[in-house]
Formats: C-alpha cells, structure tokens, sequence
C-alpha cells in the first residue's frame, strides 16, 4: 500500500491542475514537455486501443464554448449550418453529464442526509451538492431517462427512480463514507455491497427473532442489573443495545469465513454486557464482583469494568476462540496491545496473511477522535513490523461523548470518525435502531477486511439512557437530548413492534423471551447457547511453567562454551559476496571478526549480538523494534547492514541481516526502525510480550526520556498488569540513560519513576555497566523460568569506553552480577569508605581515584537496583569490616536517579558505626542542564566530592 502512495501521491491533490495542464501540452505536442513526463503519459496511452486513444482536450472544449455562445439559428456541424429542431442533443448531453456528477456526489455526500441518529436531534448539513437543482436538474427532468455510468444494475432510468434509488442506497439508515479511498478496486467493491441491495437487509423471519432475541438478552442485562444493584457504577450499555446483535452477527460470520481467532478490545461503556452476553461470563460470576463476594487471588484486582475474559463461541465454520483484553481506565490505550497481541497469536498459528487471528477494537466517540493513541494505532496498520491484516473498528457513539454532547467542543472534524480516512479505511455509519440495517454492515465491514486486509469503521450511531455512571446525572449538562431519550422506547420494543407489525413474532412470544432471559439471571446462569465453557484452544500459549518462578536470584546457568561463541561470531560477520559495506561499518565488522577470534576485548554491541545469535541457536524467537533499532541510535549495534550498492537487486531492499542467518530452521529474528511513536509502539509490544512468553521481545527508546510519552503503558500495563489482573509478561525496554551534557532531554531515562512504580517483584530494573553483564542479563531473561519486565538503562558513551570491554571468557563462564564488587586488589582492612554507584559514573570515579593515588576507597557497582541485591550487597559491606563510611554516588539530581529509593535499602545493611551520606548533581526541575560547561563542572564537582574527607 506504501508504494501505491509513493507511486501515485504526486498525481492527487494541488498537483492536479499541473498534472493536467502538462498532459494537455502532451496531447498537442509530446516533445514538448519533459522526457520523464512523457514516457509516463506514453504508458498511458499504451493502455488505450488504437481507435480510443486520447486527443487533445483544449480545442473541443473551446468548440463547446463557441456552440453554447452562438445563436440557434447560425449552429453549424462542420460546415452546414443546423435547425434548431435537430439539436436536441447538447441539452440533453449536458444533462447526462449533470446527472452523472449527482450520482457520484451522493456517493460522496450522501452520509450527511442519512437518517443516522435514533434521536433525531442532531441538526442535518446543509448539502446543496445532493440537490438536483444545484446541477440545473428540474421537475421537467425527473421522467427523462439518463444513463446511469456505473450505478449498480441499473444502466438506465428516470431521473426519478435514481433519486430514490441514490436516497434508498445513501440516505437511509445506513450512511457509507468511501469514495476517499484511492484503490479503484476497493471502491467498486463497496458501492457492489451497497448500491446492489439498496443498503437494504435481506433476512429471513428466523434471522429477525434471533436480532430480537440478541436485543432482549443486550436491553435485559441492564435492567436486571439496574434493579438489582442500585446505583453502583456499570457503564451502562442502554441506548446502544443493537451492540450485541453487532457483535453476535461478527463473531458467527467471521467462523464462517474462517477466522479461527478474535482479540477484542473496548473501554467501559456496555463492558458489563458484552461479558455476559457476547463472550459469555457467568452472571452469577458478575453478581459476585458487584456484592464484592469474589475470591481475591490477585495483589491488587481491578474493578469489575475493566476485567478481561476468555471463552469461545459455536459458528457455522466451527469453533472460534474470543479473548477480551484487560483495559484501564485510559479508554484507548489498549488499542496497540489488542494488535500486538494479535500478532502474537498469528505468528503462532503461522497465520502470514491475517485470516485466522483478526481485532476487534470498539471505541467511544469522542475517545476516537480525541485521543491520540487512536491515530498512531491507525498509522501502524499498513507498516511491515505492526500490520495485523487490518482491524474492525466499532465505534458506539452515543453523541454525548463524556459530559460534552456539542461537537464544537468536542473535535474539530465533521464525524468522529473522520481521523480514520488517514488510512482510507471505509466508513459505515448507521443508525442503532435498526438492528437489521447494523447487521447488514457488519458483514459488509468483515468480508471487506477479509478481501483488502485493511482497517474498517463501524459508526454505530445510538445515545446513552444513563449518565457516564449510575451515579451521574445527565439533565445537568444534556436536558434537551435527556428530554428526547427519557420518552425513546427503547430499540428492542421498536424492533419489537416491527416485528409483530409483519407477522413475524407476538406479543406474548416477545414478552416471554424477556421472561426467560430474566429466569436465567435469577438462577445466575447464561443463556447464549454458543458459549463453549472450558474449551482448550489448540493454540493457546503455556504459561504454566512461569506461573511459580521461585525466588528471583535463583541461579541460572547463562554461559556459552567458547567454541560456539566463536562459531556465532564467524555467523555474525560472514559478508555476502557482492554485498558493500559502508566503510565504517566495515571497519566495526572487521574489529567484530578479531573479538571472536579473541585477538580484541568484546566491545558492547559485539556482546550484544552474540546475546542474540545464542539464543536463536538455542530456539527463542526474537522481536526487537524501536525508533533507529537496527543501527542502534548510537552507532553500535549493526544488527541490519545495508548494501551501499543498492541497484544490485539481489539482497531485498538492499539489507543483510546476519541474525537471520546463524542457523538452519532458526526462529525469527525480527528488528523493525518504528514509526516515530512511543505510545503505540510500546503497547503493541507490551501486547505481544503477553501472548508470547518463549520469545525475547525488546522495545528501545532513541533517548531514555522518550520513554515519557509512553509513560501510560509503563504505569497501567508494564509494571502493574500482573497485580491488577494477572498477565505476566517478559517485556525487555532499553533506555539510553546517561549524563553526556546533551541537555535535558538526552540525558535521563527518568530511572526515579521506574523505580517509585516497583513492589511485590512487578519488574526489574537494571545499569549494566560491561559487555558481559549486557550478554548475560538479556539471556537471563529467557532462560530462566520468570517473565517479568526488564528496564535497562543503557549506556550511550561506555558503547565504546575503552574500560567497558569484556572477553570470551566472560561470556563463557560469567554469569550476571547483581552487585560488581571493587574490581583492584585494594587492602580490605585498610578501606575506610565505600562509594556505591550504578552507570558510567563508575568509569569516572574510577579513573579519578587511579590519578589521585587513593587507595583506601572501595567502589562497587550496583547493577541491579529492583529487586534490590541484598544478599550481594551485604557480602561487600561485610568485606570492609573497618569502613565508616558509605556514600551513593549518582549524576543525576538529588531529586532524581536512585537515591530516594536506594537509600532505605542501604540502612537495613548499614552498621550503627557507618553513616550513610551521597554526592550527586543539586535537585532540580530539569533532569539536567542544557549548557555543557556547567555540565561538565557539576560531573567534576561530584566525583571530586565523592572522595573529599568532609562530604
């Protein structure tokens, strides 16, 4: 799809009148115009038969201009002069034409006279464009026949049968947006589903009592629960009870065309309902949760709106398995984790195109245009390293929003739906109360995400009979709507009158499905008989065997033999014949070779390789992906080497990828250069860590701090999922952290409010400071039989510090320390202070304690800072019986970095004899000062202060 906009973009838009004015020079006159343009618009003509091929526009238009100009009675054809009588055929032939641009306009237009809203209180546009006189149509033309161009099956008619046949099609119930879509394909494919059946259902009198029955069991749930639990918050689903018989239509077409599959998420509104009634949780289940009776098992819990569910539903294709997403109170955060869980689950079934895993994502109005976490989602659709084969949108706009019912206010586009038209994704906007007319575009919208494999919206067009909660009063702020929605009847007994209108149903059968459904929740039982209770999928992932890791730093045997870190390094380095390295990077590869001979110290980004080759060899998949993730933003990594003879077709897209090729049959390896988004990104990621334990999945930042625009996904998912609800995840996030005086925004991973979010174990937070710490902990993070998430303040300067280097034999036979005791061989007895750091500052205090001569200052590194390393650290406080004193040593601000959390695990260690005290940057408002001078003299100032006798 990105090379149809690269190959097309230039021709749309402003350029048109360029584009056209150049083809018009073509036409008169091909060498005219330029060599490129004219090759172009050859191809063109080579499309066309000879007898149809174009000719030069501007002399018949002009001819046209003098024929409209000329009196009847001086009209010529050629050289003989014509009767008025004979040329009726001008008139008509602007007519057709007239006629023509009406039919496309509605096409475009007709949406904004549809009958949309159930209420009937949003004010219709002003749309002249769909009014036949705005074409200079009038009552004289309405029983003329025109030609209809591509109007489906009907080639000919009266002006008058296409008007109502445009009105019946666009202007109904149903309002379809799609004429924006670029792809001729996809547009004919629509107008097909639509213009064929008018846009009007085709159900048999089974089907409609099955709709009714669906809109009982939707409209039953609310009341029930409303009588039953008075005034405790639900968000309600009353007003949009057509959901469920969306949904139910959804899930049973999707079994029939194959799906075996589907991932849903949505936020509160009419949660409660699709549990019970969609995915099938027991009511009696859900009355617990309300009387506050449901066993806890889980360290925090959620509440009841934002629980997630598993099941799987009978279909006439065979069994499809549902899992409905956990989903905080941040509405559309779990738009990403619903799509990398996906993706998850498709790489699982090997499922390439997207046809047997698919997501479903419902929305709220005003959530969907307003939120911005909607639009990145939208914009990973169609990338190569998100892409899930498009995703049915529904969006259950109750017109309200959350307190705001006035557009103005609200967004600044004409639908809430518009953001979506960024991708072209089709637009089905339709009213709630006619539940046979929004199952009709559900299966439009499916089969048209199952033929294109892109993104589709559903605009469930409906209101909202409650306030935001139970608790909350409407006619506040909303008295006219609440007014009008106080005397609505509700959908099912509209539906219902319909129904018994036609002779399809009774009364008395109607009434007695509400009895049976209200029977069922009296006896806590669910009466959707397509639930499949306890059913196992085949695919489902084994997360049994992290459910009881044990302790945290249980050993765990994390090195490589040295004969199989040099046959990974020969892997890692092997250039392709043909394939040109930039000489840069072929100088880095030529050091690599030497560092798995053994003949140069393993720099970082060497150790980090191998940390990866290992593990594929050894059967893990790997998912790497961040902003400049392949080089590494720091110039380090060169997982992906791009040929610098890039004509040469035989390398695809010009790229080597030597992780993809250290084994016969070995897993993925996948590293992507994201789009420049945080927020989604890390949700997606967070998404597919949950539903694929036995892969390393990696998230990098460009700079630590642009962690922050993620910092959503950090506290609601990443580091409080597990407590809330369970989901265990064995997320890995590199944050580039460091003082380098870049400024603020390039210095600090914020590493304070990582650790302010740890407790209970909830993830781990980690400085590695060496090549063979960085090897060992990312293979740590597979082998051993915990998934937790991992954050790792990575290095920018120490990637090529002449200290920071390891050998083969580390990697070999080393294993990740949490605690780096004093690496000189320093007189224990005679050590009278220990300097605790964590980070590069290490390498500074290091070299300014080997100038000064000091030798009775030990400097350990803490490389783990959560879980805390208490056993480790008391073995080095132990170590130095005579020491007095214990300083923290940190760049950061006293406000920021470690200390603040750092320093009560230092107390339970400390003797009553030692006094605790630290050295680091001033507190501030910035995490760092933009000027490097001052910079500079403030890292000076704290490694100075570190070992001066008076701190």
């Amino acid at each position: 799809m990105m090379r149809q906009f690269f190959e097309n973009s230039i021709l749309f838009g402003i350029n048109a009148p360029f584009i056209e004015d150049l083809y018009e020079k073509y036409l008169s006159s091909p060498d005219s115009i330029p060599l490129e343009w004219r090759s172009y618009f050859d191809s063109l003509q080579q499309t066309l038969t000879i007898t149809a091929r174009d000719v030069p526009h501007t002399p018949i238009i002009e001819s046209f201009v003098k024929l409209a100009q000329t009196p009847p009675s001086e009209k010529r054809v050629g050289s003989l002069s014509v009767a008025p009588s004979l040329v009726p055929s001008e008139a008509k032939e602007r007519k057709q034409i007239a006629v023509l641009q009406l039919i496309n306009m509605y096409r475009f237009l007709g949406a904004r006279l549809a009958r949309l809203d159930p209420l009937n209180h949003q004010q219709i546009s002003d749309t002249p464009e769909l009014d036949p006189a705005f074409y200079e149509l009038t009552e004289a033309d309405m029983e003329t026949v025109f030609n209809t161009g591509s109007l489906v099956d009907q080639e000919h008619a009266p002006l008058k049968e296409i008007l109502q046949i445009l009105r019946q099609t666009y202007c109904g119930t149903i309002g379809a947006e799609y004429m924006f879509i670029t792809d001729l394909k996809q547009k004919r494919w629509i107008q097909n589903r639509v213009e064929g059946p008018r846009s009007q259902p085709s159900l048999t009198a089974d089907y409609k009592r099955h709709i009714l029955e669906r809109l009982t069991a939707a409209e039953g749930l609310e009341k029930y629960l409303h009588t039953r639990y008075v005034g405790q918050k639900r968000f309600s689903g009353e007003g949009n009870e057509s959901l469920i018989p969306l949904l139910d239509k959804l899930l049973q077409h999707a079994g029939e065309v194959g799906v075996q599959e589907i991932v849903i998420g949505m936020a509160h509104r009419g949660r409660l309902n699709v549990l019970v009634n969609t995915l099938g949780k027991m009511p009696s289940d859900l009355f617990l949760e309300f009387e506050g009776k449901k066993v806890q098992t889980l360290a925090a819990g959620d509440v009841k709106y934002h629980q997630g569910f598993s099941s799987a539903v009978m279909t006439p294709g065979g069994i499809v398995y549902l899992a409905l997403a956990f989903n905080p109170s941040h509405l559309e955060i779990v738009n990403p984790v619903v799509e990398g869980s996906v993706l998850a689950r498709q790489h699982r079934l090997q499922d390439k195109k997207g046809e047997l895993v698919i997501p479903v994502l419902l929305h709220g109005d005003a959530a969907f245009s307003g939120q911005g976490v909607v639009m990145e989602t939208l914009n990973l659709s169609q990338t190569r390293g998100y892409g899930t084969g498009g995703t049915v949108h529904i969006i259950i706009n109750n017109q309200i929003g959350f307190t705001t019912s006035d557009p103005r206010d609200s967004r600044s586009t004409l639908y809430c739906t518009d953001v979506a038209k960024m991708i072209e994704a089709p637009i089905f906007h339709v009213n709630g109360d006619d539940p046979e007319a929004v199952v009709m575009v559900t299966e439009i919208a499916l089969d048209y995400r199952m033929q294109f494999h892109k993104d589709v919206v559903i605009d469930l067009v409906c209101f909202r009979r409650q306030g935001h909660n139970e608790q909350d009063e409407p006619m506040v702020t909303q008295p006219s709507m609440y007014h009008i929605i106080n005397k609505h009847p509700g959908t099912r007994k509209l539906y219902m009158d319909k129904l018994v209108a036609a002779g399809i149903i009774t009364v008395a059968e109607a009434e007695a499905m509400v009895k049976a459904y209200y029977d069922a929740m009296d006896a806590g039982s669910n009466p959707n008989k397509t639930i499949l209770y306890d059913y196992k999928s085949p695919h489902a992932t084994n997360w049994v065997p992290f459910l009881n890791p044990g302790k945290w730093n249980q050993p765990v045997k994390t090195g490589v033999p040295i004969d199989k870190l040099e046959f990974l390094a020969e892997r890692l380095t092997d250039t392709p014949a043909t394939f040109k390295l930039h000489p840069r990077v072929e100088k880095i590869i030529a050091d690599r070779r030497e560092m798995g001979k053994g003949n140069l110290p393993l720099d970082w980004g060497m150790a980090e390789n191998l940390a990866y080759a290992s593990l594929l060899k050894e059967g893990y998949p790997i998912r790497f992906s961040g902003q400049d993730s392949g080089r590494g933003t720091f110039f380090h990594r060169h997982a992906v080497w791009h040929d610098q003879n890039r004509e040469q077709e035989q390398w695809e897209d010009g790229i080597y990828v030597p992780l993809r090729h250290i084994a016969a049959k070995q897993p993925d390896f996948t590293i992507i250069d994201s789009m420049l988004s945080e927020e989604a990104v890390l949700g997606f990621e967070y998404g597919y860590a949950t539903a694929q334990p036995n892969a390393l999945v990696i998230w990098e930042a460009q700079f630590g701090d642009f962690a922050n625009v993620a910092q959503v996904v950090i506290d609601q998912f990443i580091t409080s999922g597990e407590a809330k609800w369970g989901r265990l995840c064995g997320l890995v996030m590199m944050l580039p952290h460091g003082y380098e005086g870049q400024g603020p925004e390039h210095s600090s991973a914020r590493l304070e409010r990582f650790l302010q979010l740890c407790a209970e174990y909830n993830i781990q937070v980690c400085v590695p400071s060496t090549p063979s710490q960085i090897f060992h902990l990312l293979r740590r993070q597979m082998i051993r039989p915990i998934r937790k998430p991992l954050i790792i303040m990575m290095p920018k300067s120490l990637l090529r510090h002449k200290e920071s280097v390891s050998s083969l034999e580390d990697l070999a036979n080393g294993q990740f320390q949490a605690v780096i005791p004093e690496i000189e061989p320093l007189n224990a007895d005679r050590v009278r202070r220990i300097i605790g750091c964590s980070g590069k500052i290490y390498y500074e205090l290091l070299a300014y304690r080997r100038k000064q001569g000091i030798t009775d200052m030990a400097i350990i590194r803490i490389e783990q800072l959560y879980p805390f390393p208490h056993e480790d650290f008391q073995v080095e406080i132990d170590r130095y019986h005579n020491a007095k004193e214990i300083i923290w040593c940190q760049e950061e601000p006293g406000n920021q970095g470690a200390w603040h959390r750092i320093q009560h695990y230092i107390l339970r260690h400390k003797r009553p004899d030692q006094i605790l005290s630290y050295t680091l940057r001033p507190s501030s408002a910035s995490p760092a000062v933009g000027y490097l001078e001052l910079d500079r003299f403030q890292q000076k100032e704290l490694v100075e202060a570190a070992f001066r006798d008076k701190i």
